[in-house]
């Protein structure tokens, strides 16, 4: 059955990354129609600048207000730092939360273990199918804003373009990650989809409030501190030990996975 898993699971998943990719390509070109006149406004806004001042610097960085001058800051503070990041993390954890556990709670899990096929080789194929609605939205958004780009002024530079969605790929598999290890641990699929709902979404929140404690330390736990779009676009800051780290972290939560699942009693 040689990654005859992944070939299911990943046609399985087409349709959505297709429908989730159009979304965030219409969404992405939406920012970019718009940028023109939003950067000028606030550019020019003394009342944003009074504002900036006045709010506490976490909120500024968690919403991305910082870098709103600019096409690329637009991009990168709010489109690839809340809507990337956040809601394509929050749809790849729900999604890796419900896979193993789906089958086993919908009988599918028993009757894919009775061919000759291991449990080790159905968690990993089945982790590397969230690799299809990456890399077509990967390919998608991109394309669409390098596409809207040409018909307004200023441009923007497409190697940060590629590179935010490249260094994004290890985010979003930790994100992905966080999911399947819910799916084992858990006992049931809705369960295990509400957790990771909450679990990505409360370390967004802890990644952007608690560095200005005195346990700021613990925000390194955060998958979003090795992700930084404000970097890449911004400063062209590519940062290959942040990626690094999160897909180690990814390969240790992949194997967490496969210790449990190899143990689990699925009836």
């Amino acid at each position: 059955m040689t990654l005859n898993v992944l070939r299911y699971e990943g046609e399985h998943r087409l349709k959505s990354a297709f429908g989730i990719s159009v979304a965030f390509a219409l969404l992405a070109m939406l920012f970019v129609a718009s940028a023109p006149l939003i950067t000028t406004n606030i550019a020019a806004s003394a009342q944003f600048k009074q504002v900036m001042a006045e709010l506490p610097q976490p909120f500024i960085e968690a919403f991305g207000l910082q870098s709103m001058t600019s096409l690329g800051g637009l991009l990168a503070g709010e489109f690839y730092t809340l809507m990337w990041a956040v809601f394509f993390g929050l749809y790849l954890t729900y999604s890796a939360a419900g896979s193993v556990r789906g089958d086993i709670d919908e009988d599918r899990m028993d009757v894919l273990l009775a061919n000759p096929v291991s449990r080790t080789t159905v968690l990993v194929e089945t982790f590397l199918s969230l690799l299809v609605p990456i890399l077509i939205a990967s390919v998608i958004t991109p394309a669409a804003i390098y596409v809207g780009t040409l018909f307004i002024d200023p441009s923007i530079a497409v190697e940060e373009l590629i590179m935010v969605h490249v260094l994004s790929i290890p985010y979003l598999l930790c994100c992905g990650a966080i999911g399947l290890v819910l799916s084992v641990l858990l006992d049931d699929k809705d369960t295990a989809q509400n957790a990771a709902i909450g679990v990505l979404f409360a370390l967004y929140l802890f990644q952007s409030f608690i560095p200005v404690t005195d346990y700021g330390w613990l925000a390194n736990i955060a998958p979003m501190r090795y992700f930084d779009a404000n970097e890449i676009m911004l400063e062209g800051t590519y940062d290959f030990t942040s990626a690094g780290i999160l897909l180690a972290a990814t390969l240790v939560l992949i194997a967490v996975s496969q210790v449990r699942f190899t143990r689990m009693d699925i009836q």
